[in-house]
């Protein structure tokens, strides 16, 4: 069993074609396909259907492409121990983020790879926080960001940023007040992302539990949920860095959320086995020239990270 053989199952598997995988790969599809063989034959199991397009792994072939993507992982860590400065931070990097940052950091994060670091492949994906977490427990993916808290002992949780929530009324609401209160917003028709965008409702919690805007704002599209306020009515919230974005017309009809203040911290998250110190660090810095001082200020103190 070859490094190179599980490079070949994890690209099969990735694009369901040997034709495709084999380009990926820089090789044959001969090559590919008796590579993979020969694995199967090592091993003596069948690792994909052939006969299905696109191809699929087996159930048992599944399970060793999972283990094989943290093998890779494992593997291609070893070189930045000896690889100059320069040469840390090029390459591929693969970051996912949640919904309702993305419109946000990645128009940004692509500017600043593109100006300062273009030997760096930027990969940024737009995923729901359950999702993230899977790819990072397989090492699909290098970072995440997203909203605290994670709860997950094998990621660490570096604090980037913290931002409030303002409620954002349709003007088919009767609602006069400047502010609005949490407690006074939980009561209202509100339009939230949990699981689909839908009507928040009551019955969610469990008996004694508060409202919590990580379980009822875990993504969707700021400006989808304002439109569907706006033509139905009710209400909706959105995140302070968002505002920028909504139309001026709109943002009127924002209000300050009270007592307590609706806010939430936004992290970056990594295993931690993860040793790419460096690229880390460039993400950090990245992140910094996005977002505001004022809002990062209490977060983000020291100008490098070490793990």
């Amino acid at each position: 069993m070859t490094l190179q053989q599980l490079e070949y199952v994890v690209a099969l598997d990735m694009y369901g074609s040997f034709t495709e995988a084999a380009e990926s790969c820089g090789v044959t599809q001969s090559t590919l396909s008796l590579m993979i063989k020969k694995l199967e034959e090592e091993l003596d199991a069948t690792l994909f259907v052939r006969d299905t397009h696109p191809v699929k792994p087996t159930e048992t072939g599944g399970k060793i492409i999972e283990k094989a993507r943290l093998v890779l992982y494992h593997a291609g860590q070893i070189p930045e121990f000896t690889r100059s400065e320069k040469e840390l931070v090029s390459g591929r990097l693969r970051l996912a983020m949640i919904s309702t940052v993305s419109p946000v950091l990645m128009p940004g994060l692509f500017k600043f790879f593109a100006d300062r670091y273009p030997d760096v492949k930027l990969q940024a994906f737009e995923m729901i926080s359950a999702t993230i977490k899977d790819k990072l427990h397989k090492a699909e993916i290098d970072m995440g960001i997203m909203s605290a808290p994670l709860n997950d002992d094998e990621f660490l949780e570096i604090p980037l940023y913290h931002e409030k929530y303002f409620a954002y009324v349709s003007p088919k609401e009767n609602y006069k007040d400047d502010v609005i209160t949490r407690d006074t917003l939980a009561n209202k028709r509100l339009w939230i992302m949990k699981e689909g965008v839908q009507l928040y409702d009551r019955s969610m919690l469990k008996q004694g539990e508060a409202f919590k805007y990580d379980r009822m704002y875990e993504g969707g599209r700021v400006g989808t949920l304002i439109k569907i306020a706006n033509d139905i009515g009710g209400f909706t919230i959105v995140p302070e860095l968002h505002i920028p974005l909504i139309l001026e017309s709109q943002k009127k009809n924002l209000r300050p959320i009270i007592n307590p203040e609706g806010s939430r911290k936004i992290i970056l998250v990594i295993r931690r086995d993860y040793i790419h110190e460096r690229m880390m660090n460039v993400i950090i810095k990245a992140i910094k020239t996005v977002i505001p001082p004022s809002f990062y200020e209490s977060t983000i103190k020291p100008d490098y990270i070490r793990l």
